[in-house]
């Protein structure tokens, strides 16, 4: 059994642990709510954006884009965006989305990725892979500044013809216990992902028809960047949202857990100082007992000898 001294100090260990996860589950709902409230503030600006391309794409006939183009009859050259955090102590939360890639890298030829978050970089270096891009520190702070860094980057890949096709693959949170890795496709941008219902006024009627100046193509050629950029800056936050929440659980549980020590260990402390204390009143005991037997036979002995 443990000493007192040990159990002591085993009761201060966990009691900063404890304050640790306490606290690291509370930046990270704090960092949380943060970042759902920015997503929330961006939100009409880029569903605007994404009803406008469906409206041209399904009122202008022949209409033809760069973006659009899907250029069969190649081999194409396909580029990952992997989203992983900057740190641990987040659950499963690096390990989910880092297998999904792995498949995805087994079913490609010469893919081209590139990373954003710590994680993921140290994950594919100490595999072998070749990176062929990073995005540092954004994982931690994802902002539409960044996405549209991002987003710019990979256009002009795409526009050059280093890259037929980009998929960002990021963690969803379905739920605050459920989070699930998923994979979207950045380019080129499918026809049916812009479905289009007709808008109609206070009558009932439809509205008029919208008119594109210079051309349908001029105006997709300067607001795709920006539904783009949407799409990248809603992945970041949602994968931002998930390493949070991942990090909150895992956080929970190690709180939980290190109460469930101290109640433990309080309690082998309490019979280890219980049994101390008996042990020391035994000694008393038993040292003060032959001590009083010696001066009542040394008392005898005196009466005897004045007899």
């Amino acid at each position: 059994m443990e000493s007192i001294k040990e159990i002591r100090t085993h009761i201060d260990s966990v009691q900063q642990t404890l304050k640790i996860t306490n606290a690291m589950y509370l930046i990270s709902s704090s960092k949380l709510r943060k970042a759902r409230r920015q997503l929330n503030d961006v939100q009409p600006y880029f569903e605007k954006i994404t009803r406008t391309i469906s409206d041209i794409l399904h009122r202008t006939e022949g209409v033809d884009h760069v973006y659009f183009d899907t250029r069969p009859g190649r081999p194409h050259k396909v580029g990952y965006i992997v989203i992983t955090g900057d740190k641990g102590l987040a659950g499963a939360y690096n390990h989910n989305v880092l297998r999904m890639v792995d498949e995805q890298l087994e079913k490609t030829e010469d893919p081209t990725l590139f990373l954003i978050g710590q994680a993921g970089r140290n994950y594919f270096s100490h595999k072998g892979v070749n990176i062929d891009g990073e995005f540092m520190y954004t994982a931690q702070d994802p902002t539409v500044y960044r996405a549209r860094e991002i987003g710019d980057t990979f256009v002009e890949l795409f526009r050059k013809g280093h890259l037929d096709e980009v998929y960002v693959v990021y963690t969803e949170m379905v739920t605050a216990m459920e989070m699930e890795p998923r994979m979207v496709k950045l380019l080129p941008l499918d026809r049916e992902a812009f479905p289009w219902t007709p808008r109609r006024a206070a009558d009932g009627s439809e509205r008029h028809v919208v008119t594109y100046v210079p051309s349908p193509e001029h105006v997709l050629n300067h607001i795709v960047p920006s539904y783009l950029k949407g799409l990248l800056f809603g992945t970041l936050v949602e994968s931002f949202c998930s390493e949070q929440n991942a990090r909150m659980n895992a956080m929970d549980t190690a709180t939980d857990n290190a109460r469930s020590l101290l109640k433990e260990l309080s309690l082998h402390y309490n019979r280890a100082r219980q049994s101390a204390i008996t042990q020391e009143i035994t000694e008393i005991v038993g040292g003060a007992q032959p001590g009083g037997d010696d001066w009542d036979d040394d008392w005898d002995d005196e009466e005897t000898a004045d007899l």
